[in-house]
């Protein structure tokens, strides 16, 4: 197995999430295909909602969708995307850029482990957790 590849799946606004995560990830939608687009039966209101997408950022990769018709996500705390970063100045400014109307939960800080570290919960309803190794 080379990678885990966290799969997030959304109520709806799984579009509106892969542009925030693109501005604030400063990364890609690799591919993205609606249901309409696809050859699966939809309703006109599920149309235009992400079937499957692919998004890129550096390293970093995930795949997203919105819930099939009839059926919904809750939110909870049950899955967090860890982003480890080799710059502290990067990290600053996604970790802000992401906790843009969400809650941070944990504020970054320098940590017992010789890390910077720092976690939020985004707008999304997603768990983020920040971390920085310092040199040693």
């Amino acid at each position: 197995m080379e990678a885990i590849i966290p799969y997030l799946t959304f109520n709806g606004d799984a579009a509106e999430a892969l542009d925030f995560y693109s501005k604030a990830l400063s990364g890609e939608v690799v591919y993205k295909q609606t249901f309409g687009e696809s050859p699966m039966q939809s309703s006109e209101s599920q149309k235009d909602k992400v079937m499957h997408a692919s998004f890129k950022a550096g390293d970093l990769n995930f795949l997203v969708s919105d819930s099939m018709q009839g059926q919904s996500v809750t939110s909870g705390n049950n899955l967090s995307l860890s982003l480890n970063f080799n710059d502290a100045d990067e990290m600053n400014k996604t970790f802000s850029a992401l906790s843009v109307g969400g809650k941070v939960t944990m504020e970054l800080q320098d940590t017992f482990w010789g890390a910077r570290f720092g976690m939020l919960h985004d707008k999304y309803g997603f768990n983020w957790m920040f971390n920085h190794d310092y040199k040693k």
